[in-house]
């Protein structure tokens, strides 16, 4: 399966607009025209100012060598490029949980980002792997969101510590630890709500939850990983932007990329806050998680 399934590859698009013809670059390499063009398809692709002027000034730079005159030789150029972006920094995608028990995962997310289902589709690849896991439902603003999370434990055989609707987010995260302790559970996931994040108020509330998680179990939250929509562009930038001033954001977590053909936003949004990206949702069912490998996620961005 593959990582990420675009619309139309890059190259595919690229072609669309009667760019890089092979005989052009064999004869010259990649003219200016050509570049600019590159620089709108990368910027139009949600790769965002920063990422889109170092991936041109390289390609421009190996052009200039006389090193990009065949399509094979672009194409490894861009993803290259793209491979070092996502690599950079904080980079490693590993989702690596301590061995003492329990392991916590707190995750963050704007409404409709996907996180519910990413928890689900999380605690169901644990089990597979012969670990115990605990969801705990944190979101206690909407009963649907409650609910929900009862349903995915039921489907991945995870044990479900439930709340009331409108009762407080960090209480249900404090007796979710305390309960996974005394049964010797290996990995707590605990949701939150799907907060605006411009509301100050909620990400005060999501402060003080990982404040309390920290206090029940020292060095919890292990993971604390934000989902994002891919679907939305530059918006999930500036999410992420808000969610990492507010909580320390370990890993990101890119959903709905099935249903995108620009996921240079993985890209930017890694770029933006150095935080590795650790996973992607590819599609509606439980195995439909896969951990983020850049080389897979560059060739299938790049090639289709």
């Amino acid at each position: 399966m593959p990582l990420f399934k675009p619309k139309r590859s890059l190259w595919q698009r690229l072609k669309d607009v009667a760019l890089l013809d092979v005989g052009v670059i064999a004869r010259g390499g990649v003219d200016a025209g050509s570049i600019e063009q590159l620089e709108t398809l990368l910027l139009e692709s949600d790769f965002g100012v920063p990422v889109t002027t170092r991936l041109i000034a390289a390609i421009e730079q190996q052009a200039k060598r006389g090193a990009i005159k065949t399509e094979a030789e672009f194409l490894g150029a861009l993803r290259d490029g793209l491979v070092a972006a996502l690599s950079a920094g904080n980079g490693d995608p590993a989702f690596v949980l301590p061995s003492e028990r329990p392991a916590v995962v707190l995750v963050l997310g704007v409404n409709g980002a996907g996180k519910t289902t990413f928890i689900g589709k999380l605690a169901s690849r644990l089990k597979r792997e012969g670990k115990s896991v605990m969801l705990a439902a944190g979101d206690t603003f909407r009963a649907g969101a409650i609910d929900q999370l009862r349903v995915w434990a039921e489907r991945s055989g995870a044990i479900f510590v439930g709340a009331q609707a409108g009762g407080d987010p960090a209480a249900v995260a404090f007796s979710a630890i305390d309960s996974a302790v005394t049964r010797g559970v290996d990995v707590v996931i605990i949701d939150t709500a799907g907060r605006l994040h411009t509301s100050d108020s909620l990400m005060d509330e999501l402060r003080k939850v990982a404040r309390v998680i920290a206090k029940r179990l020292p060095g919890a939250p292990h993971e604390s990983l934000l989902v994002l929509d891919g679907t939305i562009g530059q918006n999930a930038v500036q999410q992420a932007k808000t969610f990492a001033a507010a909580v320390p954001v370990t890993g990101l977590v890119v959903t709905k990329l099935d249903g995108t053909a620009r996921g240079g936003v993985v890209v930017a949004v890694h770029e933006a806050i150095d935080v590795p990206v650790k996973f992607v949702g590819v599609g509606e069912q439980a195995a439909d998680l896969a951990p983020f490998d850049a080389d897979a996620f560059a060739r299938d961005l790049v090639e289709g």
